[in-house]
């Protein structure tokens, strides 16, 4: 399908500048320049509650409500026909359209739960049409009646924190463990609170007491979001490669994104649909990407990647510096009108590398495969699809998935999102945009039945930003910017001569770009 409508990106403003003038006003402390927002609005030391503790306590307890919740009704779509997809992504999008305008009256109303009730009602017929449409070519899931209702989400541990006992809780996360990304033993109890130089009394010096009030947009990052990396023990677990691995590497660079490209569209998940995404994405890689892009604009369009048989297109929200300044997207959809602000931060450095399998050959990927690693919505939806992990040049044995690392000086901050390496061998997408590609076993590194291994993207994000909790990623309004709801987007389109080249240099046990 080709574009039937295109926009013109926006080109980010004082590059050059930016990480000196923030790490200026970090040294100057409270001179006029707020150098940290820390909100207190939401999240446990562990990571997302169970679901039977995401309920409606906005009117009891000491607890306070800090977001809304609904079920995610994408996800419960394995299934959709062909013929209905993109009237089901127009629909789903406009449920989190729905959210969106639900959480700007719930952060004004006195009343949390006045909100729930008007969003029900408007879900209930959005969720019916996604049915309609289903059901005119196959048989829609039985339980999407139950979906229509939405609860609040309290903050459950951490109001007001400011650096100490955070992360008591042990819990063996999994899911972003700096290679494969699933299962992988995110022990982070132990997290015993941030000082150690770097941490500490966050609320002392670096913004004032910042952490007691509302910030920039009022939806978070706080306090207990960050935690010091050297308070962390290494975690990171990889399958032992046996005899037969593909041992090889192929590495495309694609710059990091200097020219500025990005949108909040989101062209997998809701595909010409506007300000899908509601958070502002980098893009590296094609450079015709946005909601309306259709296969034949991505072949035809022109890439950064220095390859030029590399024409796919990679993209992750945006990370933004919280301190008191606006970007020029301050009055814009997927910035200030979605509770993004700050300025955003160009990457340091961008790292697009494909990897092998432990237990044997990988195939070359398809062209326009389609892969989401991560969840936009892991905060409200629990940590089962959390995949993106955080950590810190130097300490990368040591990753955290619902956390933001605090790194000491001279290190910087790093994203690493490990994408699905198993692929069903039919579909480049499904109606969920999951089940299509899968994680390989964590300990036996096997691809699932039915399965089989393709390379595997390892996409590694560096900034270079002032040291302590002075930063955010994007997010949809009411996940207020938990570092849990980090994701990554890939549509691979390769030259299928180059992609074939991939799988040989991998297979070969060769080192090639």
């Amino acid at each position: 399908m080709g574009r039937t409508s295109r926009r013109t990106s926006r080109k980010r403003s004082k590059l050059a500048g930016r990480a000196i003038a923030a790490s200026a006003a970090l040294i100057l402390g409270g001179g006029g320049l707020v150098a940290v927002n820390v909100y207190a609005n939401a999240e446990d030391g562990g990571g997302p509650p169970p679901e039977s503790q995401v309920q409606n306590q906005a009117q009891g307890g000491d607890q306070q409500a800090t977001t809304i919740s609904c079920p995610d009704v994408g996800n419960q779509l394995p299934e959709v026909p062909e013929g209905a997809r993109a009237e089901v992504d127009r629909e789903l999008a406009t449920l989190d359209s729905q959210i969106t305008d639900a959480y700007a009256q719930f952060a004004e109303a006195e009343d949390k739960n006045s909100v729930l009730g008007p969003l029900e009602e408007q879900r209930r017929p959005t969720i019916e049409n996604i049915r309609s449409a289903i059901d005119r070519g196959g048989q829609a899931p039985e339980n999407l009646d139950g979906m229509a209702p939405c609860t609040l989400r309290a903050d459950d541990d951490g109001r007001g924190q400011q650096g100490g006992d955070q992360g008591q809780g042990g819990q063996d996360q999994g899911g972003g463990n700096g290679e494969q990304g699933q299962d992988g033993g995110q022990d982070q109890g132990q997290s015993q609170g941030q000082g150690d130089g770097q941490g500490g009394d966050q609320g002392n010096g670096q913004g004032g007491d910042q952490g007691q009030g509302q910030g920039q947009a009022g939806n978070g990052p706080e306090a207990g979001d960050f935690v010091d990396i050297k308070s962390v023990r290494p975690n990171v677990q990889k399958p032992r490669k046996q005899r037969g691995a593909s041992r090889g590497t192929f590495t495309t660079n694609c710059g990091t994104n200097e020219n500025g490209k990005f949108n909040p569209d989101n062209v997998i998940v809701a595909p010409g649909v506007s300000n899908g995404a509601h958070h502002m994405h980098d893009y590296v890689g094609n450079q015709e990407t946005d909601a309306f892009s259709g296969d034949d604009d991505l072949a035809n369009g022109d890439t950064s990647c220095r390859n030029r048989g590399d024409k796919s297109t990679y993209y992750w929200p945006v990370l933004r510096l919280q301190n008191g300044n606006d970007e020029n997207d301050a009055d814009a959809d997927g910035g200030g009108r979605d509770k993004n602000v700050g300025e955003i931060q160009t990457p340091d450095q961008v790292t697009l590398k494909f990897v092998g399998s432990p237990v044997g050959k990988v195939t070359a990927m398809p062209r326009f495969l389609r892969i989401i690693t991560g969840d936009a919505k892991a905060f409200t939806n629990g940590d089962a699809n959390a995949n993106a992990s955080w950590s810190c040049t130097g300490f990368e044995n040591r990753q955290l998935k619902d956390k933001y690392p605090i790194c000491p000086r001279g290190s910087k901050v790093v994203r690493t999102f490990n994408f699905q390496s198993c692929w069903d061998g039919q579909n480049t997408d499904s109606a969920n945009h999951r089940t299509h590609v899968a994680f390989a076993d964590q300990r036996s590194g096997r691809c699932p039945q039915g399965f089989r291994a393709i390379p595997q993207l390892v996409q590694r994000v560096v900034y270079d930003v002032p040291p302590g909790p002075g930063f955010a990623v994007d997010s949809f309004p009411e996940q207020l910017h938990k570092p849990i709801t980090d994701h990554g987007d890939f549509i691979n389109v390769f030259d299928e001569r180059l992609m074939q080249r991939v799988a040989k240099c991998i297979n070969g046990n060769r080192r090639c770009a």
